[in-house]
């Protein structure tokens, strides 16, 4: 199993999604972004990492969500969320092909990775409790 950090960055009342390039795996489906755990990496260690090498952005955890796993026809991952926040940067695309914000209601708007998509309704329930 392969362990792969995301972030739920807010501003506002809405979420980060960015969608997949033409090369990667599942291209054209949306994501949170996020990357791989290396070896001797902690979680928080490698969702700061990813976000500033793939959106240029800097970034604070705030809350570890309930972590999905999701088999794919060639693997299994274990996508383990956090609550974000930007301290700085700008929003540069090194990987993905665009990336947009959804409120709530939108969620459901765009073809997420199946991976993502227990992710989103986490989201959506957290937000129907408020």
């Amino acid at each position: 199993m392969i362990d792969v950090t995301c972030a739920v960055i807010s501003y506002g009342n809405k979420v980060l999604a960015v969608q997949r390039g033409p090369t990667q795996d599942l291209p054209g489906k949306w994501e949170f972004p996020g990357g791989k755990v290396e070896q001797n990496e902690s979680e928080e260690e490698c969702l700061i990492r990813e976000i500033r090498e793939e959106l240029c952005l800097d970034i604070q955890l705030n809350r570890r969500l309930h972590p999905v796993e999701h088999v794919y026809d060639r693997y299994t991952i274990r996508l383990i969320p956090f609550t974000a926040t930007i301290l700085g940067g700008k929003i540069l695309l090194t990987e993905h092909q665009d990336y947009t914000w959804l409120s709530p209601v939108n969620l459901e708007s765009i073809d997420w990775a199946p991976a993502d998509l227990p992710i989103v309704y986490q989201l959506q329930d957290n937000w129907k409790s408020r």
